[in-house]
């Protein structure tokens, strides 16, 4: 049997094309490492937060850590309250903590971490933030992840 040169050509493109996404396809690849955080309502559950608080009036959240990092990791999450700024991925808010939630979790593991806030006055527009951090042992310092979530709200005065 005699080939002519275009079906030799489209033969030898087909070979290359199966030749290639075989080696793609066995080429082992690493798995992309990760944290994540979220911010869930008292029930536990996204979304239905309260946007409207009373000065002086404990409000409850949940908030949401996972690891897929690989390994074991001690991660913390610092609740904090800003006046309508928030965190960037690089650099965290300049405030203290209000509470800072810490929970160890091995890989693929995930928590759900219970916290009360209770906003001391009233304005229009302030900030609950959650940012995460992990602890480096190398280092003996906790290092932040850059990932963060937020909810704005508004706080009235007591009575109203």
């Amino acid at each position: 049997m005699i080939l002519d040169d275009e079906v030799f050509a489209v033969i030898l493109a087909v070979s290359i094309v199966v030749s290639a996404l075989g080696i793609a396809t066995s080429i082992p690849r690493q798995a992309e490492s990760f944290t994540a955080i979220g911010l869930l309502n008292e029930q536990g559950k996204i979304g239905h937060y309260p946007t409207n608080i009373r000065a002086g009036e404990a409000v409850g959240f949940n908030a949401f850590v996972y690891n897929h990092l690989g390994y074991t990791a001690l991660l913390r999450v610092d609740v904090k309250v800003g006046d309508g700024r928030v965190p960037t991925n690089t650099t965290p808010l300049d405030s203290p903590p209000l509470v800072s939630l810490y929970v160890m979790l091995g890989e693929d593991e995930n928590a759900t971490l219970p916290f009360n806030v209770t906003f001391t006055y009233p304005k229009i527009n302030q900030t609950l933030v959650l940012e995460l951090y992990l602890y480096s042992p190398e280092n003996e310092t906790w290092l932040y992840t850059g990932e963060y979530n937020f909810l704005r709200v508004n706080v009235t005065g007591v009575g109203f």
